[in-house]
């Protein structure tokens, strides 16, 4: 079992010491719940702008920026996946961090998937990543990267059973993110939890959720206003409804060539 919570809020575009301030009292509010994983939305640190993505960006070299973050972590015993744009070994990327109790921060995950105006001052990861608490796996994704069956298969071959999800959807786009996110649960019989960027200048629709293996949503929040879903997970779930719904037992890697058969037009 693992208690997770995606936390849905409003980030200030630039002042990354009032976001990581922020951040803190969420990791604590999240623990007091019963929650041990904690995730705040993409670019929580900066918010998603793209004058802040001109730089200069936060960087590792200096963690010290991130210590109020850290000292909530340490005192909770929390975990926390922070996404952020992050500059390091001369490149920029949006980045979700991984703070562990009495550990130092980890640059775990770059977002794979850019969308078109991040690819200016981004570059995309190479790799995917999962992270293990006690005993669950969990694989980190950022946004866009949920639109992409592949990323997700890819995690749940690697052995997920909760793909996490730190996003900021567009005003409009609400269809598409409830949309993807429960199908990536059921294509692959796993959790799904979605952290949401909500308000600001942009207008960030929120819709932080969990999705159960089946795609169902636990609990959703809706488009406007700041909260956070807390649920556990249960690997006895994922294991329930791959046995009854076979469909990754019964997925097919390769499905042979494909062939084009040509029918007569009606005369």
């Amino acid at each position: 079992m693992l208690t997770v919570a995606v936390v849905q809020e409003t980030a200030v575009p630039g002042e990354v010491a009032a976001n990581v301030a922020t951040t803190a009292d969420r990791v604590r509010e999240a623990a007091a719940r019963g929650a041990r994983l904690v995730a705040l939305p993409e670019t929580f640190t900066t918010s998603w702008d793209l004058d802040v993505f001109g730089g200069p960006l936060p960087t590792l070299d200096d963690p010290s920026w991130l210590a109020p973050a850290q000292a909530a972590v340490d005192e909770t015993g929390a975990v926390l996946v922070l996404n952020s744009p992050l500059a390091r070994d001369g490149r920029q990327a949006i980045t979700s961090l991984v703070l562990a109790p009495g550990e130092e921060p980890v640059a775990a995950y770059d977002k794979q998937h850019l969308f078109p105006p991040e690819r200016e001052p981004f570059e995309p990861g190479g790799h995917g990543t999962t992270i293990e608490i006690d005993g669950v796996r969990v694989a980190l994704s950022v946004c866009y990267d949920a639109n992409f069956p592949e990323h997700a298969a890819a995690a749940a071959a690697d052995g997920a059973i909760l793909y996490l999800n730190t996003g900021a959807y567009f005003p409009g786009g609400g269809h598409r993110r409830d949309l993807h996110y429960a199908a990536r649960a059921l294509d692959n019989s796993m959790y799904v939890a979605f952290a949401g960027l909500v308000g600001g200048p942009l207008g960030f629709i929120g819709g932080s959720a969990l999705y159960d293996p089946l795609g169902r949503p636990v609990e959703r929040l809706d488009d406007a206003t700041p909260g956070m879903v807390v649920a556990t997970i249960d690997p006895a779930e994922v294991a329930r409804v791959r046995d009854d719904q076979r469909m990754w037992a019964d997925h097919r890697a390769d499905l042979g060539p494909r062939r084009t058969v040509s029918v007569a037009a009606a005369p």
